[in-house]
């Protein structure tokens, strides 16, 4: 395991899987959400961006459309 940042609050630790940890500085592991918040203000993880959800009628116009254009 590498160590990448340390404060006097928490340890961020890379771990050789690709995968943080963050140990807090009573030594017991921090998990969930507050994982996930140190590690998103650090830079270590990004939030992907939310996709757009398709509506059904489109695509299945689309695919009609493409279905009467090969016959």
């Amino acid at each position: 395991m590498e160590i990448v940042k340390k404060t006097k609050s928490y340890t961020v630790i890379k771990k050789r899987s690709g995968r943080f940890g963050v140990l807090g500085a009573n030594g017991k592991w921090i998990n969930g959400n507050e994982k996930i918040k140190i590690l998103l203000d650090e830079g270590f993880i990004k939030v992907p961006a939310p996709k757009a959800p398709e509506s059904k009628d489109e695509s299945s116009t689309e695919e009609s459309q493409e279905a009467t254009a090969q016959a």
